[in-house]
């Protein structure tokens, strides 16, 4: 019995040496607090390796309904009608928007107020790239005001301010519709997500050039009103920006910041046609669907 504890004793001794030994080691003092680190993550940093990364669908479709809220730049409006003997301008006049929905909402049929749609594709996910549909269902209308009127009217030169409308009648509508058409390409950014990928935040950018499919609908001083029509009627381009929530991989909310500029021309009147360009700057409010297709990736 004495011989064990004299045994228990030396070995005690043994260690207790030994640790103060390696405690007042340079070496040791400069390695012992790398070694726990590594020995505190070296677990985490296994477990890490074993959680498989998320996959992604590659490609993606979606589509989005929603409603916006126009303001455009002044502009001139001019008018030739040979067999009238007219060939003048409206210079630097003013135009306005017609929402639909400024007095109560849902009153009206979804189609009538200011509406766009969005139908797009990405055809490719890593990058965010994407080719989009852009449709914008915009009103112009031309705001009553002093005009300056300068040209040739009714076959005499004319170069005076007029009060736009002096005919109660007259007027000028593209009232169902400006009526923007794009060809989007779309790049997108990942900004925030949850860990579940169940809410996301991304910003988009859109670039594109598209014909314009007006209403057309006028009558201008002293004239019959031309037959009310769509055509195509020009071209225009547009650059946007989107911040967009998704929520549980299909359904998002986004909000739009647009800049358009729309060139129309050849636009039908009474006798002749009509010409005009200016700037549209856009806020819209959408709600869509997104559809994750293809194969898996990560």
């Amino acid at each position: 019995m004495e011989r064990r504890n004299d045994d228990a004793m030396k070995n005690k001794c043994w260690y207790q040496n030994n640790f103060e030994e390696l405690k007042n080691d340079k070496f040791m003092k400069r390695i012992l607090p790398l070694a726990i680190l590594v020995a505190a993550f070296v677990p985490a940093i296994i477990l890490a390796q074993d959680k498989p990364k998320p996959k992604h669908r590659k490609h993606e479709i979606y589509f989005s309904w929603g409603y916006n809220k126009e303001w455009y730049t002044r502009s001139n409006l001019h008018v030739s009608q040979p067999g009238l003997g007219n060939d003048y301008t409206f210079q630097n006049i003013l135009g306005h928007d017609h929402p639909g929905w400024d007095g109560q909402f849902f009153t009206k049929a979804l189609s009538i107020p200011q509406y766009n749609y969005r139908i797009g594709y990405f055809f490719n996910e890593k990058k965010g790239l994407a080719f989009e549909i852009n449709f914008d269902h915009t009103k112009y209308i031309l705001t009553e005001q002093d005009v300056h009127l300068k040209g040739t009217m009714n076959g005499q030169k004319v170069d005076k301010v007029i009060h736009w409308p002096d005919d109660s009648s007259a007027h000028y509508y593209l009232n169902n519709g400006a009526n923007f058409l794009l060809f989007n390409i779309v790049k997108r950014w990942h900004l925030l997500a949850t860990k579940d990928e169940k809410i996301k935040i991304d910003a988009l950018a859109k670039v594109g050039i598209g014909p314009l499919i007006p209403h057309v609908q006028n009558k201008f001083i002293g004239q019959p009103e031309n037959h009310q029509h769509f055509q195509v009627g020009g071209l225009n381009a547009g650059l946007e920006g989107t911040i967009r929530a998704t929520f549980f991989n299909h359904v998002y909310l986004e909000y739009c910041n647009k800049f358009d500029y729309a060139n129309y021309w050849g636009l039908r009147s009474y006798g002749g046609t009509v010409k005009q360009a200016f700037g549209c700057y856009e806020m819209i409010l959408n709600v869509g669907l997104t559809f994750p297709i293809g194969r898996k990736e990560e």
